[in-house]
């Protein structure tokens, strides 16, 4: 019994013309080749694009983008305009005044311009107003800046069981100058205060004194002398813990210098240190 499928492929190829062997040979060989060659050239497009692909992501940010073929006339580029470089600010030369301290200048801000100029009030206080080595008998040294320890005549009158709590009230400027010697040492102290406070500063320093109540037996503290210098003066006295200690204390306007001097200072010495002390502040205020 026949095989149908053999059966139809002997029908359909019956009458069918065969090539001759050499020409199918020729054929197939030619088809290899074709083969070949394709393969060869998708290797080197693919080693193309590999090798573009690493210079793209080595040349970076900084890679020239590609020139477009000009479309136009081409659009000037307008000239720059060059920007004015700004001026440096100019700095006021500090100026040392005899303690060494720079005193920097002021300028006014962009922002403050237009405006009203006001006076203002001067709370510093210049080297002028306080002592110099020439108030002083000769041998003395002079240094500027506050001394160690509790000098003043506040720190003593915290001895005292009713001390006052107004002594520092309208406080806004103080400098120091200490003046020593082989054989003596002399403290001042030049405060300003603001509007009547320097009046008031003496008044609660004279009640304090005159009221003090010290907690110890034997300890005092007392007005010895005033009126002997400036606006207001005082000589003030004390003896705590068995050590005399001697103030004085001048007014010239806003300003007030306490000196603390030596502790047998009589009235009479104060009032001529006084003097100079008293001319000397006139050149830090306005009231003399």
């Amino acid at each position: 019994m026949s095989d149908p499928l053999f059966d139809d492929l002997y029908r359909d190829t019956e009458h069918l013309t065969w090539a001759p062997v050499e020409q199918v040979r020729h054929r197939g060989r030619q088809r290899t080749r074709r083969t070949r060659v394709a393969a060869s050239l998708a290797g080197v497009v693919a080693v193309v694009v590999v090798a573009t692909g690493a210079v793209a992501l080595g040349a970076g940010p900084d890679a020239a983008p590609p020139i477009v073929p000009a479309t136009g006339s081409p659009t000037p580029t307008p000239a720059r305009t060059p920007t004015p470089s700004t001026s440096p600010s100019h700095s006021v030369d500090p100026t040392p005044d005899d303690s060494g301290s720079p005193t920097s200048g002021t300028s006014s801000s962009p922002a403050d311009a237009g405006k009203p100029s006001t006076p203002r009030r001067e709370t510093s206080i210049p080297a002028a107003a306080m002592m110099q080595l020439a108030d002083l008998p000769t041998g003395f040294t002079m240094t500027n800046g506050e001394p160690d320890g509790d000098w003043t005549l506040e720190s003593v009158s915290a001895n005292c069981r009713n001390q006052s709590a107004s002594l520092a009230k309208g406080q806004v400027a103080e400098r120091f100058r200490v003046f020593d010697s082989p054989t003596d040492s002399l403290i001042q102290r030049v405060t300003r205060y603001s509007g009547d406070a320097a009046a008031a500063h003496l008044d609660a320093m004279r009640e304090q004194v005159e009221k003090c109540e010290p907690y110890r037996a034997g300890d005092s503290l007392d007005v010895l002398a005033e009126g002997f210098g400036g606006d207001e003066s005082m000589l003030v006295g004390s003896v705590m813990e068995g050590r005399p200690t001697r103030w004085i204390l001048v007014r010239q306007g806003d300003l007030v210098a306490q000196l603390r001097v030596d502790w047998n200072t009589t009235p009479q010495d104060a009032a001529h240190l006084a003097r100079p002390v008293a001319d000397r502040l006139c050149a830090g205020t306005d009231a003399c």
